[in-house]
């Protein structure tokens, strides 16, 4: 398969922490080609459809508990168990070894590496999943990459679409690059936690191995091996009888 480079916005932003280099590790990722030439991940988002239009062929490894329902243009690996009430819509490329919860809703155009949770009520569109990554309760990933075992935690949700006209922009140090999408949730790098409840604004990139506390409410770039607390005032008063 080739692919048109996309320019280099190297020479416009100060773009090292963003790169898909410094956030994905795609040396073990069956499907690595998709990131062929894509300075910034982001960038792979738009060609899931037609990588998945050259290069699915359906077939359906699966262990089945009780009847999920799995659509005609899906690729199950072998030990994937997908649970009662799971439904595949497809189109899909679905790895090996993972679990497909009761109550997951894919969408159109997923692909999910191997070793990864698509937990209980937990919705996917054109989204990508690289092996090991973890997304077990309650959460939506649309039009978002998750790194190699990157973690949602119960709630997370990665905002895809902004309430005013225009592309989704991603804005780092000052600077803002126009990414040429109407709909970009999340990077979240390899190896990274976000935790219970938190909002991936729309451009969110969250780099390798960072950490974010419960209920954040997320914009911007999160530089690798950061940690970003939560701090909350606090009031108890006596309750009155």
């Amino acid at each position: 398969m080739s692919w048109v480079r996309i320019p280099s916005l190297a020479p416009f932003f100060c773009a090292h922490v963003i790169r898909t280099i410094e956030l994905l590790d795609l040396a073990h990722f069956e499907h690595a080609v998709l990131f062929d030439g894509c300075e910034f991940p982001w960038q792979a988002l738009s060609r899931i459809k037609d990588y998945l239009r050259q290069h699915l062929k359906p077939a359906n490894h699966a262990q089945f508990i009780g009847t999920p329902f799995v659509g005609k243009d899906v690729f199950v690996g072998e030990g994937t168990v997908i649970e009662a009430g799971a439904f595949i819509q497809g189109p899909a490329i679905i790895g090996r070894d993972c679990e497909i919860r009761s109550g997951a809703y894919l969408r159109n155009h997923v692909i999910a590496g191997d070793g990864c949770v698509l937990g209980n009520s937990c919705e996917f569109k054109n989204a990508v999943l690289l092996d090991g990554a973890q997304v077990p309760h309650f959460n939506y990933v649309g039009d978002s990459i998750l790194g190699h075992e990157a973690h949602l935690g119960a709630g997370v949700i990665c905002s895809n679409l902004k309430s005013l006209p225009g592309n989704v922009a991603v804005t780092w140090e000052g600077r803002t690059v126009d990414t040429g999408l109407r709909k970009f949730g999340a990077i979240v790098g390899d190896h990274a936690d976000v935790g219970c409840n938190c909002v991936l604004n729309p451009g969110s990139v969250i780099g390798r191995h960072s950490v974010l506390y419960p209920s954040i409410n997320w914009r911007g770039v999160c530089p690798a091996n950061s940690v970003v607390k939560l701090r909350q005032e606090q009031q108890i008063i006596t309750r009155r009888k």
